[in-house]
């Protein structure tokens, strides 16, 4: 993490992150700054429709979970602070350049049209309800907590999603070709999510995160039954009595820094004014 602690200073550490050793601890590290820059970037995405929505009630829609976005990166900026020593939420947010940021490059994409944006938050929505689910169950504190109150949020996201993906699959030809272009562009990138970061194992040997292809599974079981009965098709065959195996790769690399050309712009703009004076007080 480029906005780093003074040069020279040890972390301050809670004692929930002192009692993990080394390896645990940066592999957690990792973990939650990857959770953190997924809710960022697509809360900064969602901002971008603020003004544009097709109609008032979607305008009020993705302002309203771009608000929620951004402060779920708050929490998970927050706890890399308060446990780990890191820099303060706004500067892990604005002070780092693209290649140390971890998200999966889904989130990253430019905005599109109104069928791209609605699909890529249902898919997101989707895998943070289940990711959330079960972090919820971790033993250690401050994750546990934390994925507990987020979940909340997210559920409302999902409804929304599920809706106006359901109403506008079925609603005609059109409509339902926007969405398919969206499902056929997104799904390889949503894949992506589940690219697992930097020393997972870890955590998963020690029980505090599930492993993430057992996320990817239950996400494809998710939602690949709901896509279909919205009259679209996911790129996927039947795997198995109850699985699913998508017939597209993976689009990942965020999660170790590598980015598309999209992540600098969208950086230039959301951290521009905060650069220009980062001692400022608002």
């Amino acid at each position: 993490m480029s906005a780093a602690t003074a040069v020279g200073a040890a972390p301050t550490l809670s004692p929930d992150a002192a009692a993990l050793d080394d390896t645990t601890r940066a592999a957690l590290r990792a973990y939650l700054q990857a959770l953190g820059d997924d809710e960022m970037l697509l809360g900064h995405r969602d901002s971008e429709w603020t003004g544009l929505g097709p109609i008032l009630e979607e305008d009020i829609a993705f302002s309203s979970m771009a608000q929620d976005e951004l402060g779920h990166a708050q929490v998970w900026y927050g706890v890399l602070h308060q446990h780990f020593g890191a820099p303060t939420p706004d500067a892990i947010a604005f002070l780092r350049d693209a290649p140390d940021w971890r998200n999966a490059q889904l989130v990253e994409l430019p905005r599109g049209d109104y069928a791209f944006s609605l699909v890529r938050q249902y898919l997101f929505d989707v895998a943070e309800a289940i990711r959330y689910g079960a972090l919820a169950e971790s033993p250690w504190p401050a994750l546990a907590e934390a994925a507990a109150k987020l979940r909340q949020e997210e559920k409302y996201h999902l409804l929304h999603g599920r809706a106006y993906v359901e109403r506008l699959g079925r609603a005609n030809a059109d409509s339902r070709l926007r969405l398919q272009r969206a499902l056929d562009d997104l799904f390889p990138y949503a894949l992506g999510l589940f690219e697992a970061p930097d020393g997972e194992s870890a955590l998963v040997a020690r029980g505090l995160v599930p492993p993430s292809a057992a996320l990817r599974a239950a996400w494809l079981a998710a939602v690949v039954p709901f896509l279909q009965a919205s009259e679209l098709s996911p790129p996927v065959v039947p795997d198995g009595a109850d699985g699913w195996r998508p017939t597209v790769a993976s689009i990942e690399g965020g999660r170790r820094g590598t980015h598309t050309e999209h992540l600098a712009v969208l950086l230039a703009a959301m951290q521009g004014l905060y650069r220009s004076d980062p001692a400022a007080v608002w």
